[in-house]
């Protein structure tokens, strides 16, 4: 009995301390007050029958409840009786002074059981006060016949209405709320004697209407058959709006008393049942985790082939769809694989708790399953997706290369092929066979202007021949086509110098018949066929697509068409000059009468070929300047992008980093209750959730520059793959640092810890961890147990290490520290506390049998126990017989005691 005492008042008549609530009353006495008739005429005959049923052991009984205890001798006798103690010897004499010392013994005697009487005196117990006196015995009642009951986690007045309204419960009509008025009807009584003693009464024919027949029928079992005299009369408590609760209360307990030995099987059940449902519960989170580790799995094993089918399409278009299909995949489906995945880890630690607050072995899932199977099967799901990513953005760049080199591939075929249109059969004429000596030397001046063209497209062929190769290089999916087209313009070309060359050999063995040539004809032809030839090269180069990515690129292409630009009044100049030999031969014409045929015989350029085409390149300039500028601001929104992205990326990717330093921190450097400790990191939680949408900003402003083709960023080091791998980070990390502080809230209420021992622990552990980072290495850890008061030799230290770091990590985390320091103390179920269990239900028997287990237990845990027990194979068994102790063995993982 502790010093600790809770005060209970009998309004104004008498008070009572105790420690125990069970001393707590509905109605009060009052000193003033009369009682109830209806519930003292109650009281005085149940309080009477029970100091009777006690009396008659020692061949004794009262008649008058305030007259024989009044001497206080039978009261002596009385407590003698109901607490197997000897009381001081009585005073013999008659006096009034005697009879008050005696009954001041027994005071004593009821103070010292842990009652401490206030109000209550020997004087008014001796002049007979019937309200002091009925007070007196019900105090009495309290102590010996009530206190001490105790169902499941309830005891006293609780624990006897519970256990009356578990073995009521399953009976029709019957529903036990209080101690007066659910009795009226004598179905409660009858019912709990049905439960224990179902020989007794046939309860299937009591009437609900027929209270007063219900009342005696269990009365007159009770006094009959279980030895409980009858301390009530049916017709006062029918007739009475509320019968008085102290004196149910009173009769009830003697059924709780009769019944003792049967609540020992009950309680062994109680156990059972406890040991059973977490042994289901268990069960049930396993295969909860199997089934999510098999899907989780599954998933990654169908994504990484996925992944891995680097097979190249063709064209943009199908490129981007493919990187669009790898967006949708980051964004929509592995999301919830990672949540799925950190709230696996999270069952998985919070099922290994369990099992070791149940002192069950711990949980080993199927082959491949493990938690560090899964981490290495999303690591290289991880290292997939990263190369898979790489060779989306390697392929778009490559075919975007491509599709520029087509297009200049065949803009150039088509100027080369409209260039030598007609040339062979130009050159293979035979004109200069009949042709007389002018003509002839005209074609010869003809021949040479053509060879000077044809020198000149030399480059363009070349140029040609590059760009195919550097197309086949690059695995263009028209390679064919494009080899061929070059393939025709190279034997064209080769074709071309051969004839030209018989062409010439022709027109030289001729070459004696010629004369002079017009040197004004040939000088024009000489000069308009470069420039000709230069203006054709200035549109082709006005019209040159370009794929640049950086302002610096364009910069440049604009730097260089200024340069070209600042060439153009040279160019006119020599534009004018050419333009000047013509007018040249029509001033001698004029000036000598000469009629020309108006055709130049060594070029068939004209003045107005040479003044149309510098007018295309006049107008073309502008345009080019346009396309410039055009791109200039494209590359400045690309430009911003990146600038953007990069402001964002530089607050986000430190932002992340901080915060997973904190949380490293946060379990060493939290203080308060762990419920504080909790609300703190759920908060913290919140704050990380909240900054999601920084996150999803972020993720825009990156699709916006993959989309706008920008695949490099000089201002950040930060890249949107380095920022989600750090979300994802800090969602697990902080999950499972909720998940620690929940764990240690199991392990402190499972084990009964206080805060001030946790704040102990955690102290102790903190001086400790060195790193600040919540883990302990074997030194530290050693240096911990020692500060503490173990000696530790090699072997302990070992075998220590062996508890606390089953799985050879090389650290000793504080949730291993907590379970280790409380593994002595901890209060848990045992193998050999569930035998006994069992062995209770079984009837001291070396076997229980299936109906033993199915009266005994609830039918979902009776069936649970059935499905597993083995056959029990002893010299002792009976039909049907069930080892219970081999089960009880299985349960914690241990051999056969």
């Amino acid at each position: 009995m502790t010093a600790v005492e809770t005060q209970i008042t009998y309004s104004n008549s008498y008070t009572i301390h105790h420690e125990e609530a069970y001393m707590t009353q509905e109605e009060d006495w009052d000193r003033d007050l009369l009682l109830d008739p209806a519930w003292e005429k109650q009281q005085r005959k149940t309080f009477t029958a029970w100091c009777n049923s006690h009396l008659r052991k020692a061949g004794t009984q009262i008649e008058n409840i305030e007259e024989d205890f009044r001497n206080g001798l039978k009261l002596m006798l009385l407590l003698e009786v109901i607490s197997g103690e000897r009381l001081p010897k009585p005073d013999k004499g008659k006096m009034r002074f005697h009879k008050i010392a005696n009954v001041n013994k027994a005071l004593d005697f009821i103070c010292s059981k842990g009652v401490k009487l206030v109000s209550i005196g020997a004087e008014e117990i001796v002049d007979g006060n019937m309200k002091m006196t009925l007070g007196m015995i019900w105090t009495i009642i309290l102590r010996f016949a009530i206190q001490d009951i105790s169902v499941e986690e309830t005891s006293a007045k609780e624990g006897l209405l519970l256990w009356c309204q578990r073995k009521t419960a399953p009976y029709r009509n019957v529903n036990v709320q209080n101690f007066h008025i659910s009795w009226k009807d004598g179905l409660a009584l009858c019912a709990l004697i049905h439960r224990h003693r179902p020989d007794l009464i046939d309860y299937s024919k009591l009437r609900k209407d027929d209270p007063v027949g219900n009342l005696n029928t269990a009365f007159e079992v009770a006094e009959k058959f279980l030895d409980i005299p009858k301390m009530l009369d049916a017709e006062d408590i029918v007739n009475t709006p509320k019968p008085d609760e102290k004196a149910i209360m009173t009769y009830v307990s003697c059924f709780y008393h009769a019944f003792a030995g049967a609540e020992q099987a009950e309680t062994a059940a109680n156990r059972i049942c406890k040991v059973l449902a977490v042994n289901q519960e268990n069960e049930k989170l396993m295969e909860e985790y199997e089934k999510l580790a098999s899907e989780l799995l599954e998933w990654i094993r169908r994504t990484i082939p996925w992944l891995e089918n680097r097979v190249a399409e063709q064209t943009m278009r199908a490129m981007q769809q493919k990187l669009e299909d790898f967006r949708d995949y980051r964004r929509v489906h592995k999301p919830p694989r990672v949540q799925e995945k950190c709230q696996l880890e999270i069952n998985f630690n919070t099922l290994q708790t369990k099992l070791r607050l149940s002192n069950r072995p711990a949980f080993m899932p199927s082959e491949g399953k493990m938690v560090s199977d899964i981490a290495n099967a999303w690591k290289g799901l991880e290292q997939v997706e990263k190369g898979y990513e790489e060779w989306l953005l390697t392929e778009i760049r490559r075919l975007e290369r491509l599709d520029h080199l087509a297009e200049k591939f065949k803009q150039k075929c088509s100027m080369h092929e409209s260039w030598t249109a007609g040339k062979e059969d130009l050159l293979s004429q035979k004109d200069y066979e009949s042709a007389s000596l002018m003509e002839i030397r005209a074609l010869m001046r003809k021949h040479e202007a053509f060879e000077s063209d044809l020198a000149a497209h030399q480059d363009r062929v070349e140029q040609i021949a590059a760009i195919a190769q550097e197309l086949n290089e690059l695995d263009y999916h028209d390679s064919a086509t494009v080899n061929a087209r070059c393939q025709g313009i190279c034997d064209q070309w080769d074709n071309l110098g051969t004839l030209t060359q018989k062409r010439r050999d022709a027109l030289e063995r001729v070459e004696k018949l010629w004369e002079t040539i017009d040197q004004l004809y040939l000088e024009f032809a000489k000069r308009a066929a470069p420039f000709n030839n230069w203006m054709d090269g200035a549109m082709e180069d006005l019209q040159d697509m370009f794929i640049v990515h950086s302002i610096e690129e364009i910069q440049s292409l604009i730097t260089a068409h200024d340069q070209f630009k600042a060439t153009l009044p040279e160019a006119d100049k020599e534009r004018m000059a050419t333009i000047g030999i013509h007018n040249e031969i029509l001033k001698i014409a004029q000036t000598y009468g000469i009629k020309l045929s108006g055709i130049n015989p060594y070029t068939n350029l004209t003045t107005q070929d040479i003044g149309t085409k510098w007018d295309n390149v006049k107008h073309l300039v502008p345009l080019r300047d346009q396309m410039l500028q055009e791109e200039v601001a494209r590359q400045q929104a690309n430009e911003r992008l990146r600038r953007q992205f990069a402001a964002q990326a530089n607050i986000i990717g430190p932002w992340i980093q901080t915060k997973m330093e904190e949380i490293s921190h946060v379990s060493v450097d939290i203080a308060g209750s762990l419920e504080e400790q909790m609300n703190s990191l759920k908060q913290y939680e919140q704050n990380i959730i909240n900054y999601k949408s920084n996150i999803d900003k972020l993720e825009g402003d990156h699709q916006l520059s993959q989309e706008s083709l920008i695949f490099d960023n000089k201002h950040t080091n930060y890249t949107m793959e380095h920022v989600r791998v750090g979300w994802e980070q800090l969602l697990t990390t902080i999950a499972r640092t909720i998940n620690e502080v929940e764990n240690q809230i199991l392990t402190r209420d499972a084990k009964g810890i206080s805060q001030e021992q946790l704040n102990e622990f955690r102290a102790s552990f903190n001086h400790f961890d060195r790193k600040r980072n919540g883990m302990m290495d074997p030194d530290d850890f050693r240096a911990c147990l020692i500060s503490m008061g173990y000696d530790l030799g090699e072997v302990e230290f070992a075998r220590i290490m062996t508890l606390v770091d089953p799985n050879n990590t090389g650290v000793v985390t504080f949730q291993a520290f907590i379970d280790f320091m409380t593994r002595e103390t901890a209060e848990t179920d045992t193998a050999e506390q569930v035998m006994a269990s069992f062995k209770i239900l079984a009837s001291d028997k070396n076997y229980i049998t299936v109906d033993e287990l199915r009266r005994e237990l609830p039918p979902e845990q009776a069936e649970y126990c059935i499905s597993r027990m083995t056959r029990y194979i002893g010299a002792d068994a009976a039909p049907g017989a069930l080892d219970y102790i081999s089960f009880s063995s299985a349960l914690y993982g241990e051999s056969d005691l």
